[in-house]
């Protein structure tokens, strides 16, 4: 086993090096990079999203925009709305960012420098990447966390049970309500939540800006935890209520297909009970590719599922992080995010074989590998 785990780790380098040039590839060939953002900032050109999220100027960037925008002359440049602004800012600007440097250098230099987890400073935000990611993670790891442990400790129940009753009335109603639910666009509910119980229309029982209170660190241990679950409340409830179907389906599936297997039949035939046969043979063999799948289901709802319900909440994490510097074209950002996220999603798969492994001693990838 630790031969195929060194294997996997190894494996791990190519799989994201290859990922990191794809993305640096398709990334450096869209329109509207750091310098055009910031020239458009200049001109006054910058519109919607990108007035919003891109005109964060500060450190050298700030200073060199001040400089430049009282500077006139009739220049050409390769840059759209760049007229009217001297070339040898422009260039200055392309130094700044790093542009001034082939493609493949800047690509080589990033990596050697993520390879020692430097990720640099935002373009925008005069922030260091690693420090901007550590101030939004609170957030994100509590919706992650809350969500996917709920969807567990309500879908598997709801999976066996409905496995045990299928076909009946129970089996059939469930069913229709966790579609309705999985149907239901995230960021709708969210609306309906404000509306009914955040002081939009009926009942104003919920906060709705913010992982904590203002006096948060004036309270007592017991209602700081109290208040955090306060905030988080309905943010975990909207991701929550549409992450039900496909584990809930998934754990019923899986329940199925192994009741229907001989082994089941003798256990059975021995005059095992209904509970003992379902617990003592089946839940293990059942549970396997569920319990398994945990790892990756966290990652996934930590930095993919809440952007939407990041805005609508007001809270401040790394969805919107990662969708404000996309407008931005902050570079540092956008690379350094996705390193880490790719890294924890590869170890995060491996994580997952070795579960499998712990549930089932029986599994052998290395043998099967070989």
């Amino acid at each position: 086993m630790l031969a195929y785990i060194v294997r996997r780790l190894l494996f791990i380098i190519p799989t994201l090096f290859g990922i990191m040039l794809v993305n640096f590839l398709i990334i450096q060939a869209a329109p509207g990079g750091p310098v055009e953002q910031l020239i458009a900032q200049l001109t006054g050109q910058a519109t919607g999203a990108t007035e919003r999220f891109g005109g964060g100027m500060s450190g050298e960037t700030g200073t060199q925009a001040q400089r430049a925008a009282g500077t006139t002359g009739d220049v050409q440049s390769q840059y759209r709305g760049a007229q009217g602004l001297d070339p040898e800012f422009i260039k200055r600007l392309e130094k700044l960012f790093g542009f001034d440097k082939p493609m493949h250098e800047r690509f080589l230099h990033m990596v050697g420098n993520y390879l020692r987890f430097d990720f640099g400073q935002s373009y925008f935000r005069d922030r260091d990447v690693v420090q901007l990611v550590l101030d939004k993670l609170p957030v994100s790891i509590s919706l992650g966390l809350w969500t996917t442990l709920i969807v567990y400790a309500v879908s598997v129940p709801l999976g066996i049970a409905k496995a045990v009753r299928d076909g009946t009335p129970f089996d059939i109603w469930t069913s229709a309500a966790i579609v309705v639910g999985y149907a239901i666009p995230g960021f709708l509910f969210a609306v309906l939540l404000i509306v009914l119980f955040a002081g939009g229309s009926f009942f104003s029982v919920f906060p709705l800006r913010g992982l904590v209170s203002d006096d948060w660190e004036s309270l007592a241990w017991s209602g700081r935890i109290a208040d955090y679950f306060w905030h988080i409340a309905l943010p975990v409830f909207t991701l929550v209520i549409g992450g039900f179907a496909t584990l809930t389906m998934l754990t019923k599936n899986s329940f199925l297909d192994e009741i229907g297997k001989q082994y089941v039949m003798t256990a059975r035939a021995k005059g095992l009970d209904e509970r003992g046969v379902l617990y003592g043979h089946v839940f293990r063999n059942a549970m396997l590719i569920v319990v398994a799948g945990f790892p990756s289901a966290f990652v996934g709802m930590l930095f993919t599922s809440a952007l939407l319900t990041e805005v609508i909440f007001s809270l401040d994490g790394l969805g919107l992080l990662g969708f404000e510097a996309a407008i931005a074209r902050d570079y540092p950002v956008m690379f350094g995010t996705l390193y880490v996220f790719t890294l924890l999603g590869l170890l995060t798969n491996l994580l997952g074989d070795l579960m499998y492994v712990a549930i089932d001693p029986r599994i052998d990838f290395e043998s099967r590998e070989s």
